[in-house]
């Protein structure tokens, strides 16, 4: 998505992230925390990154091919 002058950098909600949703953050200057206009979700930079981090691994295999599914 374009950067829209949200703030110093755009973030996705991670609230929405986990439902599959793409939804930027907006930037509270006076409180210094990031905020969505579609869920509840508050939070600082280093708990956005943090929370954005922890979803990530749900995508880790995305680019690797699987032709073989015998685990044991």
């Amino acid at each position: 998505m374009a950067q829209a002058g949200k703030g110093r950098l755009n973030y996705r909600c991670p609230s929405c992230f986990m439902r599959d949703l793409d939804i930027d953050m907006f930037f509270d200057r006076d409180r210094q925390e990031y905020y969505c206009i579609r869920c509840q979700f508050v939070g600082t930079e280093q708990e956005v990154l943090s929370w954005n981090q922890r979803i990530r691994t749900r995508y880790k295999a995305m680019h690797r091919r699987f032709t073989s599914f015998d685990f044991d």
